[in-house]
């Protein structure tokens, strides 16, 4: 399906649209970018502008094409499919690896994703969400109204971060993190149900979620619904050098 842009929106050069997206009036995309399909991308977003970095580069690449140098242009942007971008929402360039969001977010309104952070399927972040440069946010993780990350900070799958929350260090996979600094408060029990869990299986997983022991080496892991076996698996095996 054709893409829908409102004649107000400024799309540089550089930018690869898939198909099925609408851009609202006054947002700006600017390369190099790419972004796929069925995204519902809301008035006055920014996509693309360098990464907030004194010593980087700045040019207007509204007004003109990416060079092919990555130390000019930004190391780009690349978001996925069926997103929604709500108003006013600004996405920023890599400064050294691209800036990247997989499919099925929402990105609530005055959110901000930052230079080198990488945002996985189904997440929600919530509206003034700050996030500080070379995040890391998986799968499924939901983080609260004016939530701020620290630079290099890693949201694990499933995660919630309530509003307000200042994440200093890595929340871990399925829990429960409030407060400034944010501190875990328990474990995401309702997400982990919405996943198939019953309570036997939550409370085995516990220990592992709270950071406490181990995967249970009944094979728990390899019993859990699809998607959930494989992002528990992915977690578990997570360098640990992102702790």
């Amino acid at each position: 399906m054709v893409n829908r842009i409102h004649p107000t929106a400024v799309i540089g050069e550089g930018v690869e649209l898939g198909d099925d997206n609408v851009i609202g009036p006054f947002t700006v995309i600017v390369g190099p970018a790419r972004i796929g399909d069925g995204n519902w991308i809301g008035p006055h977003v920014t996509i693309g502008t360098p990464g907030e970095d004194r010593g980087r580069e700045h040019p207007a690449a509204w007004e003109s094409a990416p060079t092919g140098d990555p130390d000019h242009d930004g190391h780009g942007v690349v978001i996925g499919s069926r997103n929604r971008i709500r108003e006013y929402v600004s996405v920023h360039q890599g400064t050294w690896r691209t800036t990247t969001i997989g499919d099925g977010g929402y990105f609530l309104r005055g959110s901000h994703i930052a230079h080198d952070c990488l945002v996985e399927d189904a997440v929600t972040v919530a509206s003034n969400v700050i996030t500080g440069g070379h995040c890391h946010i998986w799968s499924g993780a939901n983080l609260g109204m004016g939530a701020i990350l620290h630079q290099r900070v890693v949201i694990g799958p499933g995660a919630m971060v309530g509003m307000s929350s200042a994440v200093r260090k890595e929340v871990g996979a399925f829990t429960i993190a409030v407060g400034n600094p944010a501190r875990v408060t328990g474990v995401n029990t309702v997400g982990l149900s919405r996943r198939g869990l019953d309570e036997a299986a939550i409370e085995a997983l516990g220990p592992w979620l709270k950071g406490k022991a181990g995967l249970p080496e009944d094979g728990l892991a390899d019993r859990l619904p699809g998607d959930l076996s494989t992002l528990v698996k992915a977690w578990d095996a997570r360098p640990r050098e992102e702790h």
